[in-house]
């Protein structure tokens, strides 16, 4: 039988554990991927400690994980844009995601909907893909919120990570003056590798580095106590877009700087059919003229998603980290 990471309660990442499972049978607008790699995110961490509870009566078992790429193996009667033998990315939009309702990528087989998977080039790397993934659609659509980014000075925060990694890269390809902020001084080389042009680190940026009123845009993948900062560094008509809060969602601003600057966000979980489609072969195309890079990748067996929770938990990563199913 194929093997899946399983949850049967919330908790730390030892309630991770790898069983056999039982593959059901597809409805007619599903498809079923062999799995290459499934990304792991930091709302994998988030709804297995319980703080993004699975939407459905019971909620266990429950495999967890946000996204997967692999093989199309089979597809239900009513999936026409899909064919066996393709490649195909999810992120499981609306299902597994933040607001869970079915199992989701930390599988050797998995079942989607067709409208949450996309089609990708089958002559790529697939763990470039994998690394691409969700942390590259996000980048893309949160960076969209800023406008126009062409001789603009943009700020990154968690530049090394999954999604800021992408995003240094994406703003530069977009003509943009990054500043990137890093959590520690040894991850400033890589930041500058990925093109930033400057780079802080968080503690700088708390002292006071960016400055008031310096930077046109703020990608924040971080909040906590860098999101006063780079409010404060806004310049009159600045857009700080949110795309997570691995810091803290907790955060204090001046309302006055309502009235000057643009505070928004974005999520994936809107993202699918046409529109997943059509940023994922955005980002293909770029990837493949290299005017972006995949980030730094990281691989651990699939059995072995504990650890990579754990890895993951204590920020002991640079870029993505990737589940690879044994053969």
């Amino acid at each position: 039988m194929p093997q899946a990471i399983v949850m049967r309660a919330y908790g730390g990442p030892d309630v991770l554990r790898p069983e056999d499972v039982a593959l059901s049978p597809l409805q007619p607008d599903e498809l079923r991927v062999r799995t290459i790699a499934a990304a792991v995110n930091h709302s994998d961490l988030e709804i297995r400690a319980g703080n993004y509870p699975i939407r459905r009566d019971p909620p266990f078992p429950y495999v967890p994980g946000l996204e997967v790429i692999g093989d199309i193996v089979e597809i239900g009667t009513d999936v026409h844009d899909f064919a066996v033998g393709e490649r195909a990315l999810t992120m499981m939009q609306s299902t597994g995601g933040i607001r869970p309702r079915r199992d989701g990528g930390y599988a050797q087989f998995v079942t989607l909907p067709q409208r949450v998977a996309a089609r990708v080039p089958a002559d790529l790397d697939p763990l470039d893909l994998a690394a691409l993934g969700l942390a590259s659609v996000t980048a893309h659509e949160g960076l969209r919120k800023l406008g126009a980014l062409q001789g603009r000075r943009v700020v990154v925060t968690g530049a090394t990570g999954g999604v800021g990694s992408m995003a240094i890269g994406i703003a530069a390809a977009l003509g943009a003056e990054v500043i990137a902020i890093v959590s520690r001084q040894e991850r400033v080389a890589y930041a500058r590798s990925l093109g930033a042009q400057v780079v802080h680190t968080a503690a700088a940026v708390e002292n006071g580095a960016l400055g008031e009123e310096t930077i046109d845009g703020a990608l924040e993948t971080v909040a906590g106590t860098l999101f006063s900062p780079c409010v404060n560094a806004l310049r009159d008509g600045g857009v700080l877009s949110v795309v997570g809060a691995i810091g803290g969602s907790t955060v204090t601003f001046d309302a006055y700087h309502l009235l000057n600057v643009t505070l928004t966000g974005y999520s994936s979980e809107s993202l699918e059919g046409a529109s997943l489609r059509a940023a994922m072969a955005q980002i293909c195309d770029w990837f493949r003229r290299g005017a972006v890079r995949a980030p730094a990748r990281t691989l651990f067996p699939l059995h072995e998603a504990a650890r990579a929770h754990d890895t993951l938990e204590r920020r002991g990563v640079e870029g993505r980290l990737l589940l690879i199913p044994e053969p």
